[in-house]
């Protein structure tokens, strides 16, 4: 399908918006989905359906527009090009009639029972386990591909939210060997060409109280960052969120099949073997970092609508259960 992208009713919708409330905007807007920075939905207007958005009220300018667009359009093509695929996506800017930009993102829609997050509450744990060993193949490509001498590497967030089976039946929930994958969280583009971070990170921060975004800064960014340029902190992360998806039951088997695969597949990179403490470990301290972000987000909502009356641009997720 072609994207239909309409700038002026992106407009009209940002004019009409409740942030608070997306779906009693003028437009309305049905939420699809939850991230820790940014929520995707759709609009309830003709022409829309199929479309997906994320939307992204952090520019101050022109320039930082136009430089997240061209990294973002690259991101996706280095993805591509590894042999990760990604749903047919675009991306649109508009200024309200306030001067304010916001961006948006933009992907072909997805059948919500085709997420690895959906997906891992009706396979059987055999699926399950091959969906985590595709995503790894995935994830090995994206090392692959930062082994080469380009002076160019990409990070990625492999949790399973982040991944859609291609063609899926829900009536039929069986992965196998040769089951395609989607990787759909491309809007924050981890690209960095001769050492150099390519994406304004700070930008990520922009919805957190501006007084506290120092110790944001200084304490959590870097770090959160670093982990998606590591392969076996990205396999980590990805097992350890199962807690955050409901099925910690899973953990241990999960972890015997990414050591194999260590051990195996992806040998050349000689990657420590992964402990059950370690994964209880980083998620206690991933789980603090995304609830003390959450938090700060609150709060600076509070600020903004309740103390000084004015308002909040950004559509926060529901309290996520960790």
């Amino acid at each position: 399908m072609t994207l239909n992208i309409d700038t002026a009713l992106l407009k009209k919708f940002e004019a009409g918006i409740d942030p608070a409330h997306p779906e009693k905007s003028v437009i309305p807007a049905r939420i699809l989905g939850y991230g820790e920075i940014s929520t995707v939905f759709e609009l309830n207007y003709a022409g829309q359906e199929g479309i997906a958005y994320k939307r992204m009220p952090i520019f101050d300018n022109r320039p930082q527009v136009e430089h997240y667009t061209v990294i973002y359009n690259e991101y996706n093509e280095i993805l591509l090009t590894t042999g990760i695929d990604v749903p047919e996506y675009g991306s649109a800017s508009i200024v309200t009639d306030k001067g304010d930009i916001v961006f948006f993102v933009v992907q072909k829609k997805l059948v919500p029972e085709s997420l690895g997050n959906k997906i891992i509450h009706i396979a059987a744990d055999d699926s399950i386990n091959q969906l985590v060993l595709n995503v790894l193949k995935n994830l090995k490509r994206i090392w692959d591909f930062n082994g080469r001498d380009s002076g160019i590497k990409i990070g990625i967030d492999g949790q399973i939210s982040n991944w859609a089976v291609k063609n899926f039946n829900p009536e039929r929930p069986v992965i196998t060997e040769g089951t395609e994958l989607l990787y759909i969280d491309t809007s924050t583009p981890l690209l960095r060409k001769q050492g150099r971070e390519m994406l304004e990170s700070e930008l990520l921060l922009k919805s957190t109280p501006s007084f506290l975004r120092w110790v944001v800064k200084w304490f959590f960014l870097q770090e959160v960052l670093d982990r998606y340029y590591d392969f076996r902190l990205v396999v980590i992360d990805l097992i350890a969120n199962f807690y955050k998806e409901g099925r910690p039951d899973l953990i241990p088997q999960l972890i015997e099949r990414a050591n194999g695969f260590f051990d195996g597949e992806a040998k050349q990179y000689r990657l420590t073997p992964i402990a059950l403490k370690e994964i209880e470990a980083y998620y206690k301290n991933d789980a603090f970092i995304w609830k003390l972000f959450q938090k700060l987000r609150r709060f600076d909502r509070f600020l903004k609508t309740k103390i000084f009356m004015g308002q909040y641009p950004y559509i926060l997720p529901e309290i996520i259960k960790r």
